[in-house]
């Protein structure tokens, strides 16, 4: 379907988060082990607020080429992360998990209007667009860090941001009601299963998510797994390590 030419502007807020990403950076490179902290804090929470924004977009971009052109006048390319949330249910609760134990849950939503997309392939990749973007920069972030020669600060808040994006990738992946990676499956399964996963769809990753933190072992496994695909795209999980502890830095 042909589109006319698209011309969404960035929003000052996503602007803004990036802004508050590179000043954790900066931070992160600092001589005290107080500003290295402060540093690495803002370097992940601003880093996981522009991933989610730009794993939303991922979605909405894909769904606009597709054929549904509405996710335009919705404000989802634009990048304001304001247009992607319930303030609580899609951005609070998956800060308050992550900065309680670093789990990036996944946070945001776009509404995508399935009836305008009439090609079951265009459907999948709408649904996996998103944790794709989160995979691409786990991959870039590792690769900077490899690359590029940087203080010590910033270069473990670097790989513990790009174990979060994997992490992330991890999670939406999986092909459960409610996640992307059972959007990716749904366009081809039965009309009697797709019934099913749409009674289940709303509480499914809320019961997912409670065995995800309230179970032993379960978040050993995701970090374990995440761990072995992390070191697979080139990071270093000595360092993401020493991250995640300079972000979890109450725990210390």
């Amino acid at each position: 379907m042909p589109h006319q030419q698209l011309r969404s502007p960035v929003s000052p807020i996503f602007l803004l988060l990036l802004a508050v990403t590179v000043c954790g950076g900066v931070l992160a490179t600092g001589q005290t082990d107080l500003l290295i902290t402060a540093g690495v804090v803002l370097l992940v929470l601003g880093g996981w607020a522009v991933s989610l924004c730009l794993h939303e977009f991922g979605h909405a971009a894909v769904a606009y080429r597709g054929g549904d052109t509405s996710v335009a006048n919705k404000g989802y390319l634009t990048l304001d992360i304001r247009r992607y949330l319930n303030p609580m249910l899609s951005f609070g609760l998956p800060l308050i998990f992550l900065i309680a134990g670093g789990i990036p849950l996944p946070g945001g939503a776009v509404w995508i209007n399935n009836w305008a997309i009439p090609s079951r392939p265009i459907r999948s990749m709408v649904s996996l667009a998103g944790p794709l973007i989160n995979l691409v920069l786990g991959i870039m972030l590792a690769a900077s860090v490899q690359l590029v020669a940087m203080p010590v600060g910033l270069l473990v808040g670097l790989s513990y941001l790009a174990l979060v994006q994997v992490l992330a990738f991890l999670l939406n992946i999986l092909p459960v009601p409610g996640l992307d990676g059972f959007g990716v499956i749904e366009p081809y399964l039965s009309d009697q299963t797709r019934a099913t996963a749409d009674k289940i769809r709303p509480w499914a990753p809320l019961v997912f998510f409670v065995l995800l933190i309230g179970v032993p072992g379960v978040s050993s496994v995701l970090f374990e797994v995440g761990s072995v695909l992390f070191s697979w795209v080139g990071g270093s999980t000595q360092a993401a390590s020493v991250g995640y502890s300079q972000f979890l830095f109450w725990r210390r």
